[in-house]
């Protein structure tokens, strides 16, 4: 009955020739009148509202948002896959981008993402390489209770790197087998895998090496080699004495760090001995001064480890042979 109710009123408005709305407005309102019933509750709509009028959407307008959605999805991926591309510096792909159509799209994301995650792989295990950590023992198999001193909640903030970003400078100060290489070692590890360059190298082997360069040249080059890692490590300084010469070429390398770069020492001297380390060498001062400003100086008592394993691998011996 509503639906023939709704004819009627339909086929009434045609007949007035007059805009839908008002002519089925002005029907409704004669039937009221003729059935005696109460007017409907009149409510107030805004201007605003009246000006506009709402025009339901067709197939074809919804073709038309799929087709704009579908074309700034493939600017975006397009716009991304370029971005992969300048940024793994694929020249002679860009230089052809114009030939590369959607059906490509597919492949060359995969081949994007490979040649990123094996380039990131190459890079890691180049600045690995050239660290030289050498073997180490796992910081989380440190054994914290052996040292009669040492502040493991130093070590595993040092752990964070937020020295590098300072440039700050670490002093690791102990005697013979307390753990000062096994902790520097991981701190070199640990940067590696954070995407910085390392280079770790005893004072001995260091020192030996500029000394040993022929010409001012080599020596220039050998020097920015050690300048140059965004974190230097330098062992065990304090082991053997040495010359002025040398003093002045551990100077220089600190000199070119200062303020730039992080350098960790571990030396079993107190600075006050270094003297002893470099007799005669004017620039000791002068070296401990840049390395000291902007540093954390973190000491390490207790008697060595490695005596210690040494003991009981001999009490095992002795044990096996009863």
């Amino acid at each position: 009955m509503a639906g023939l109710n709704c004819m009627v009123h339909w086929n009434e408005a045609l007949n007035q020739q007059s805009p839908y709305p008002q002519a089925v407005q002005q029907i409704l309102e004669r039937r009221r009148e003729e059935q005696n019933k109460p007017p409907p509750l009149a409510v107030a709509v805004p201007d605003k509202v009246k000006q506009y009028s709402v025009k339901p959407a067709s197939l074809s307008d919804y073709d038309q948002l799929s087709a704009q959605l579908r074309k700034m999805k493939k600017m975006i991926d397009t716009e991304q896959l370029k971005q992969q591309a300048i940024a793994l510096k694929l020249h002679g792909l860009l230089a052809h981008w114009h030939e590369v159509e959607a059906a490509h799209y597919p492949w060359l994301a995969s081949f994007l993402s490979w040649e990123q995650v094996e380039r990131k792989q190459r890079s890691l295990q180049r600045r690995l390489n050239n660290a030289k950590l050498g073997r180490f023992k796992p910081l989380n198999e440190f054994d914290w209770q052996w040292p009669d001193k040492i502040d493991p909640q130093a070590i595993q903030a040092l752990m964070q790197l937020d020295f590098l970003t300072t440039a700050s400078n670490i002093i690791l100060l102990g005697s013979n087998g307390v753990g000062k290489s096994t902790i520097a070692q991981n701190l070199g590890y640990q940067a590696v895998m954070q995407g910085h360059t390392v280079l770790f190298t005893t004072a001995a082997n260091m020192l030996n090496d500029l000394a040993a360069q022929d010409g001012d040249n080599a020596l220039r080059r050998r020097i920015k080699y050690y300048a140059r890692p965004v974190f230097l490590i330098i062992d065990e300084v304090g082991y053997l004495s040495y010359s002025n010469r040398h003093a002045d070429l551990l100077f220089e390398i600190i000199n070119q760090r200062y303020e730039q770069r992080s350098t960790l020492v571990t030396t079993n001297r107190p600075f006050g001995e270094w003297n002893e380390v470099f007799p005669n060498a004017a620039c000791v001062v002068s070296l401990i001064d840049r390395l000291v400003h902007h540093s954390e100086i973190i000491a390490i008592e207790g008697e060595s480890y490695r005596m210690k394993e040494a003991r009981e691998q001999a009490a095992k011996r002795r044990s096996r042979k009863k």
